[in-house]
């Protein structure tokens, strides 16, 4: 008894109701012939109460609620979560539904009302967009549920508090994960890259089409068959790329709710995923003031899961990136000449070429790609219209930032270091077209 107390509730209805009796019996001060009314009124009012209350609290009154999400989130990304409603009673039903969101995503006002005819069933869907990996913790499933007279009503909760972790995203990954042998992605972004160059696995012989390398053509096949005919080469195998992120507080920015960091660990997923494919052996490191993460490039079976379960667990701090511990520890770890995509973010030309040196040793032991990031709010602020002088002063400042970056590319590619300054956004895309660009190349 004292638990189904517990889980009633009054309604609005409720309150109207009895709000319009106590003024029916204020005005029968006044009208002494309708005080008898009003209390006939009051009882009829407290019956229609108990009645309501007994049919909300009936045994044979049973609704089934079950919330199906996927077993992981991806961070980032919209990812889907399905309730399902059942009225499995003999009477009409409205319910307002509330579910017990993680704290994350600081959402106080999640309502759902529904009406539910006897044996009727109800699919509730809605999105959330997680910003932070870890886990994720989702309550009960609350339903308050109303009769046809709804002056009370009965709450349910339904369902079991459960723990679902946020990795990198799993979506986009599955988005750019190209086939091993692909020539040509249909994935959008993705560049048709021609091969400027082959590796010495033999493929087969196909016939030659505009473009190819003359180099290849194959004179005693052509011969044979009296047209040109060229031999077709494999791309390099197990080739190491390695992914480096740069954890320390220049990568905590946000931008869309996430920290360039958190894009970063997102590509590193991606590149990953793709180089494995590939048949190459994929690597992480992360450092900042210390070393973090050290995973050794490798194309084992669960090498995927690994690296995935290394960036679950990477946090930012708030400390200066160490390219000296880097460089020492880069030489132990990665043995042999390796693609070493570097995901930083110079927020100025000094901030660059103090690290500069240590980037070109780096590059001159293996193929070094440095990745950075566009602040795109700057850009955007660059490109309007001001007319202060202020504005003016401001927008200078502004375009003269957006400069800088430019000229850090060049900076670099002067060096012979490839670079990638991107979107946030984009970064996947343009990482994934670099990475195959150096790979038609052969330069991995």
């Amino acid at each position: 008894m004292l638990k189904s107390l517990g889980n009633t509730y009054l309604t609005d209805r409720f309150f109207i109701l009895f709000g319009s009796l106590a003024g029916f019996f204020v005005l029968s001060f006044a009208i002494d012939i309708l005080f008898p009314v009003a209390q006939t009124l009051f009882v009829l009012a407290i019956a229609l109460i108990f009645i309501d209350w007994i049919i909300l609290f009936n045994k044979n009154l049973q609704i089934h609620c079950e919330r199906k999400t996927s077993k992981v989130f991806s961070l980032g990304d919209i990812n889907q979560v399905k309730i399902e409603v059942q009225n499995q009673s003999i009477q009409n039903l409205r319910i307002r539904l509330i579910d017990e969101l993680p704290f994350q995503f600081q959402k106080r006002d999640f309502e759902v009302v529904i009406q539910l005819k006897p044996e009727e069933e109800k699919v509730i869907n809605y999105e959330l967009r997680p910003l932070e990996r870890g886990a994720y913790v989702f309550g009960k499933v609350n339903l308050f549920v109303e009769t046809f007279i709804g002056l009370v009503e009965r709450r349910m909760r339904k369902g079991e508090p459960v723990d679902i972790p946020v990795y990198p995203s799993i979506l986009q990954m599955k988005q750019f994960e190209l086939k091993a042998f692909d020539r040509i992605s249909t994935t959008q972004g993705i560049k048709r890259i021609r091969r400027l160059g082959h590796s010495y696995e033999f493929e087969q012989i196909k016939n030659y089409v505009r473009g190819d390398d003359y180099r290849s053509i194959n004179w005693k096949a052509s011969s044979r068959r009296a047209q040109l005919m060229v031999n077709q080469f494999q791309d390099e195998r197990a080739q190491q790329v390695y992914n480096i992120i740069d954890k320390s507080r220049s990568m905590k920015m946000p931008f869309n709710g996430l920290s360039l960091m958190d894009y970063a660990i997102n590509t590193s997923l991606v590149i990953s995923n793709i180089a494995l494919q590939k048949h190459d052996r994929a690597g992480l490191l992360t450092f900042s003031d210390k070393i973090g993460a050290t995973i050794k490039a490798d194309r084992r079976p669960n090498q995927l899961n690994t690296l995935l379960a290394a960036l679950y667990n990477e946090k930012e701090r708030p400390m200066e990136a160490n390219y000296e511990l880097l460089y020492h520890a880069a030489r132990k770890l990665i043995k042999g000449r390796s693609l070493i995509m570097l995901y930083t973010n110079f927020e100025s030309t000094y901030a660059m070429e103090r690290v500069l040196p240590i980037l070109r040793r780096i590059n001159n032991l293996h193929l070094l790609v440095v990745i950075f990031f566009e602040n795109t709010e700057i850009e955007a602020f660059s490109q309007q219209e001001v007319n202060s002088t202020e504005g003016i002063y401001l927008q200078t400042i502004a375009q003269k930032y957006v400069s800088e970056k430019v000229q850090m590319v060049q900076k670099l590619q002067k060096y012979g270091i490839q670079a990638i300054l991107t979107k946030p956004e984009e970064l996947s895309v343009n990482t994934i077209n670099k990475y195959l660009e150096l790979k038609s190349r052969g330069l991995i």
